[in-house]
C-alpha cells in the first residue's frame, strides 16, 4: 500500500534539494513519485507523514573490514600505519565464535547508522554467514598479499575463496602497493572478470610513498623485520601510485581507498591512466591511523568521483557513513550536497548498484533515512532514523 511522506528538506541527490517535498512509496519502500510540495497539493495528496530535518538515501559503505570488528578498541590510536599494521597481525587471531558475534554486531550497527550497501575486505570465508542473512548488500573484495612469495598459489587460493563466496558477489583484489609484488599485480589482472570490481589501499601513509621513492623509513624496517628483501620498485624515484595503477585493469571499476598522502600530480596522473576510478575516503580511520586527514579541496578541484567508506572497527569507533561526512564537514568544510552524493549515489555507481540504490528516483528503493540538518544545512549529530 503506498502512502506520502514528507519532512523540512527532501534530498533526491540527482535533483536540488526540495524544501517539503513529497516521496510517494509503495509498502517495500519503492519510490513511485518525487513531489514538490505544490506538486503534492495539485495532486489532492493529503495524509502526508512529516519528518523534522531531512530525509536521504540509504549510505553505501565502500571500504569496510567486517573480519576486523572483533578488535574494536584494542590497539591504539594515531600510532602510524606501519605500527598499526603490527598490531593488526599480532591481535587479530580469535575464536570464531568471537569473530562471527562481533561481526554480527558489527553488521547489525551498519544497518541501525543508515547504511544500505557494502564493500567489505575479506581475507577469508568467515563472513559469509553473516552476510547471507543480512539486510545489507554486499560485494567483498577478496583481498590478497605476497611480495616474496610466488603468485601462483597465491591466485589460486584467492580464486577458490572467490567461488567459496558464491551466489554471493566477490572479486579478487591487491591489499596495497608495499604488499603486493608485481608478478601478484599481474596475475591479479589476468583473473580480473568483467563483471568485478577492484579495490586497492592507496598512499595511506607518508612512509609509504618513501618507501617507493627512495626505499627508507617505516616500510623498510618492516621488510627488514620480516626478512622481505626489497626488488627494484623500491627507492626507484616513484611513488606507490606510479607502482601499482599501471598494472591494474582499466575496464572494471576501481577503488582507490584513503589517499590521505595524495597529491594534485598523483590524481592528474591517476585520471589520466584509468578512467573507471574511484577515490574513497575514510577520514575517521585517517585521524585514527596517522592523524591526517586527505587533500579534499584537490581531489574536489580535479573532479574525480569521490565515495565514503568507515574502514573497520580496528581503526574507528563506529560503522556510520554519517559520522564519516560529518568529519570532513567540520575539518575540511565540505558542502552537505557534495557529501550526500559522495555517501550515496558514486558508491552505488561504484558498486555497480545505482539502479536501485544512491537516489530518490521512481523506480529504486535505496532507503530512506532522517536526519538532522541546521538551516545552512550542517550536519547536527549522528543520529539516523530509518524510515524504512
Amino acid at each position: 500500500m503506498q502512502k506520502f511522506i514528507s519532512a523540512n528538506w527532501i534530498f533526491p541527490v540527482t535533483e536540488p534539494a526540495m524544501p517539503n517535498g513529497v516521496l510517494e512509496i509503495d509498502g517495500e519502500g519503492k519510490i513511485l513519485q518525487v513531489l514538490t510540495q505544490i506538486e503534492a497539493r495539485s495532486k489532492g495528496v493529503t495524509n502526508i507523514e512529516f519528518f523534522e530535518g531531512a530525509l536521504v538515501p540509504g549510505f553505501v559503505n565502500t571500504h569496510c573490514h567486517l573480519e576486523l570488528s572483533h578488535l574494536y578498541g584494542k590497539i591504539p590510536e594515531r600510532t602510524g600505519l606501519p605500527a598499526f599494521v603490527k598490531e593488526i597481525v599480532a591481535q587479530r587471531t580469535a575464536s570464531d565464535e568471537v569473530v562471527l558475534k562481533a561481526m554480527e554486531l558489527a553488521d547489525e550497527q551498519m544497518y541501525t547508522n543508515g547504511i544500505v550497501a557494502v564493500g567489505d575486505i575479506s581475507n577469508q570465508l568467515i563472513s559469509k554467514y553473516i552476510k547471507q542473512k543480512s539486510k545489507l548488500y554486499y560485494h567483498t573484495f577478496v583481498e590478497v598479499f605476497g611480495f616474496n612469495r610466488p603468485s601462483e598459489p597465491i591466485i589460486n587460493d584467492a580464486i577458490d575463496l572467490r567461488n567459496d563466496f558464491l551466489p554471493l558477489k566477490s572479486s579478487i583484489v591487491p591489499h596495497a602497493p608495499y604488499s603486493v609484488s608485481a608478478d601478484l599485480l599481474k596475475s591479479i589482472a589476468i583473473h580480473t572478470r568483467e563483471i568485478d570490481l577492484l579495490s586497492i589501499h592507496n598512499q595511506e601513509t607518508a612512509a609509504e610513498n618513501e618507501f617507493f621513492e627512495v626505499g627508507t623509513g617505516d616500510f623498510d624496517l618492516m621488510y627488514q623485520r620480516l626478512n622481505i628483501p626489497k626488488s627494484e620498485v623500491h627507492g626507484n624515484g616513484k611513488n606507490s601510485l606510479n607502482y601499482h595503477l599501471p598494472k591494474l585493469p582499466k575496464n572494471v571499476n576501481t577503488l582507490l581507498v584513503h589517499n590521505t598522502f595524495s597529491s594534485k600530480a598523483d590524481v592528474d596522473f591517476a585520471e589520466n591512466q584509468h578512467q573507471k576510478l574511484f577515490w574513497c575516503l575514510c577520514p575517521n580511520a585517517n585521524l585514527y591511523i596517522e592523524n591526517n586527514l586527505p587533500d579534499v579541496d584537490v581531489l574536489k578541484s580535479e573532479n574525480v568521483k569521490i565515495t565514503l567508506g568507515t574502514d573497520s572497527l580496528a581503526s574507528n569507533h563506529q560503522l556510520s557513513i554519517l559520522s564519516e561526512m560529518k568529519t570532513l564537514q567540520d575539518h575540511k568544510n565540505v558542502h552537505f550536497a557534495d557529501l550526500l552524493k559522495w555517501a550515496t549515489l558514486n558508491g552505488a555507481e561504484f558498486l555497480g548498484i545505482e539502479q536501485q540504490y544512491g537516489s530518490f528516483e521512481v523506480g529504486k528503493k535505496p532507503g530512506i533515512l532522517n536526519i538532522d540538518l541546521d538551516s545552512t544545512f550542517k550536519i547536527l549529530n549522528n543520529k539516523v532514523k530509518r524510515v524504512i
